[in-house]
């Protein structure tokens, strides 16, 4: 702390604010270094090295450039940016350390989703990527997510590179970019045109299967404040919906100020949607987190409107996926902690399934492999509300889950049918599997310790009395993906499994200090498997509770 204040051209924002933090808030704020995790770096906006400020961003930009420039010649990088706090600041001071590094950067002109900055990556042959970005995270947080010339976020073997290059970077004040604007004039920055925009457009609607049949369908989308809002619209109108954006949520606004939380995964997310949907009376309502790679999802059924979970859209897009696309050799893609409803469903359909885990670069590696081989991607997904449809991009996409949801309900309209009468028949035909997620949340150091103590109890302990029957831990053992056989890395995971395929995982979440708790239990009703999910969550909790 002391380092920083004694830095006399110190931000004086910064400055300010370390001036006026508690010992509590100093410590946090210095404890350790903002790391690399599932979803790139994410931290609190503020003074200190575990805090997001344009210092501790100026050592991660000075490794990624040293990064890019060992791997490609004649390096170029896309940035893009959300509509959080600081974020359009970071990205300029982004694209200030790579130009004064002599790689040329592509910026965009306006807040962009992350999808389409992979897009544009893979569109304009660049060595790679940069947004800046916190995803769905609360309002005090940004984040920074960096990709490889595939479009895809570095996977952990090129993160350790990327960390080396940062731990031989120069002092954390040390590092003094050029001025934006003369690199800019040098050719070294340049904003990007509206040609990527149209291209990715264009690219997201080649998801559709049965584009031509009548709309019935009305769509209620919001963006939650974020990116998505007008490329969301633009396709609801440029594919015949009709369809109401809920006005206040398509500004983009850093404070989120009409939702406690913005995250499609909260149904909490769609209360000012569902006061709209009492006149406009849509069947689906549709929501994208801030960095619109994420898509929630509330049906209208009976008359009623029901929020759908994320193994639940993934299993609705693998039947209509695997029922009315054509394929030669299908695969799809999830993770270690998804349903396995998809895989039973692509099963019956003589497709393949390939578990990663958690985190979609390890997704994007797959299919970045996959496309050297006759397999053909039908679709990947995380049961965090992630989806992708086509493989033009190396990331989950809203966009294109927002265009094939939408055909998905349209399509079972025609049949008198909702999107829960889909899940039902899914159900009726492969079992009622019902999944939780678990978020302990567990902030600061004490917070990391307290979780790291439960975990590792939890893989010690003995936990026959829960009748399991196997477990598997990927941080001590070693396992391989179907297909195309890659090693999977070492992970701080643990899955436990049942008698009849149901199974819980424990992991601590890579972007936010929480520990997650998933469920999966298979059983022959809905009621059936909610009580024995309560019993299994009972059990596991007086165990978690008890570690002190």
């Amino acid at each position: 702390m002391r380092t920083w204040l004694n830095f006399e051209n110190l931000d004086k924002e910064l400055r300010t604010e370390l001036e006026n933090m508690s010992p509590e808030e100093i410590e946090d704020a210095f404890y350790t270094d903002l790391v690399f995790g599932t979803g790139g770096m994410r931290g609190i906006i503020g003074p200190g090295t575990n805090r997001m400020n344009i210092y501790t961003l100026r050592r991660a930009n000075y490794g990624y450039g040293k990064f890019i420039l060992k791997h490609y010649e004649n390096p170029k990088v896309v940035i893009a940016y959300d509509s959080r706090n600081k974020s359009i600041d970071f990205a300029k001071d982004s694209a200030r350390v790579l130009g004064s590094l002599g790689i040329k950067v592509y910026l965009f002109k306006d807040i962009a989703p992350t999808p389409q900055l992979s897009f544009a990556i893979r569109y304009l042959k660049t060595s790679g990527g940069i947004v800046i970005t916190a995803s769905h995270n609360p309002p005090q947080y940004n984040g920074y997510k960096i990709f490889d010339h595939t479009g895809c976020q570095l996977v952990p073997d090129y993160i350790t590179e990327v960390v080396s290059e940062i731990k031989n970077a120069p002092g954390i004040f040390d590092i003094e970019p050029q001025e934006f604007d003369s690199l800019l004039d040098a050719g070294l920055i340049n904003y990007l045109d509206y040609d990527v925009n149209n291209a990715y457009l264009d690219a997201v609607k080649s998801v559709t299967i049965n584009s031509d049949l009548e709309k019935k369908i009305k769509v209620i989308y919001t963006p939650l404040h974020g990116t998505g809002g007008f490329l969301a619209k633009t396709l609801l109108e440029d594919l015949g919906y009709e369809y109401f954006c809920v006005p206040e949520q398509m500004i983009p606004d850093p404070t989120f100020k009409t939702v406690t939380y913005p995250n499609p995964e909260d149904i909490k997310a769609f209360e000012l949607a569902l006061n709209y949907a009492k006149d406009f009376k849509p069947d689906i309502i549709v929501a994208t987190d801030p960095d619109a790679d994420r898509l929630g999802v509330i049906a209208l059924h009976e008359g009623k409107y029901q929020f759908l979970n994320g193994n639940q859209i993934g299993a609705i897009f693998i039947y209509y996926l695997c029922s009315h696309r054509k394929y030669n050799k299908g695969v799809i893609i999830n993770t270690i902690v998804t349903s396995d409803l998809g895989k039973k469903i692509a099963s019956a359909h003589g497709v393949e399934t390939i578990s990663t885990l958690t985190g979609f670069r390890y997704i994007g590696e797959q299919l970045n492999i996959l496309e050297k081989t006759d397999y053909e991607p039908l679709f990947a997904y995380e049961e965090s509300y992630g989806y992708t449809i086509k493989d033009f991009i190396r990331d989950k996409d809203s966009l294109q889950a927002l265009v094939l949801m939408s055909e998905i309900a349209n399509y079972y309209k025609h049949q008198n049918k909702s999107l829960l009468d889909v899940l039902d028949e899914i159900h009726q035909t492969y079992g009622y599997y019902f999944e939780k997620t678990v978020n302990l949340t567990f902030p600061g150091m004490e917070g990391l310790n307290k979780m790291n103590r439960i975990i590792d109890y939890l893989r010690t302990q003995d936990l026959s009395f829960l009748n399991i029957q196997r477990k598997e831990d990927y941080l001590i053992e070693e396992f391989h993906t179907n297909i195309t056989n890659t090693l999977i890395p070492k992970a701080n995971v643990i899955k436990y499994y049942f008698e009849n395929d149901s199974w819980i995982a424990i992991r601590p979440s890579g972007t936010e200090p929480k520990l997650k708790i998933y469920f999966s239990v298979i059983a022959e009703s809905k009621l059936k498997a909610e009580e024995n999910q309560k019993i299994i969550e009972n059990k596991i909790m007086k165990l978690v509770e008890s570690v002190k």
